[in-house]
Parts: structure tokens; sequence; C-alpha cells
């Protein structure tokens, strides 16, 4: 696993270093812990927008045909 340097103040460091005891966890494990929640909920916002965009396309009854042109066709050359 990678490791990475953060410059966090030391009032912050000591305040997350108790929530990290009173968590039976080290700090490392807290800021993993956080940065992964923060990841599953913006896939699952994606995830959400997809199913909707999803949803409207297939009710809006649009039917897109066979193509047929290729890119010069459509640049001209």
């Amino acid at each position: 696993m990678p490791n990475i340097t953060m410059v966090i103040d030391d009032h912050l460091l000591r305040k997350a270093r108790k929530v990290a005891l009173e968590k039976g966890t080290t700090l490392s494990g807290l800021i993993r812990r956080f940065l992964k929640s923060i990841v599953t909920k913006e896939e699952m916002k994606k995830g959400a927008s997809l199913a909707r965009l999803t949803k409207i396309w297939e009710s809006s009854g649009v039917v897109v045909g066979r193509i047929h042109w290729n890119r010069e066709d459509l640049h001209g050359r």
C-alpha cells in the first residue's frame, strides 16, 4: 500500500488520534475508512444518475437506427 504525506494542524491531529483510539483503530485506518466512504458515496451517485438517464432514455421511445456512415462521410473527405 502506498504511503502519503499530509500537513495537518497539530490540534486537529491530536483530536483525530483521540477519535481513532476511541474507535479502536489507527489514524491511518480512520482516514482510510473516511476516504472509502467518500468514494462509495460518489460511485452510488454516479450509478443513480446513470439509472435515471437509462430510465429516461428507455421511456422516451426513441429508436436509433443502424449507423451507415463513417468518419470520412461526416467530414466530407
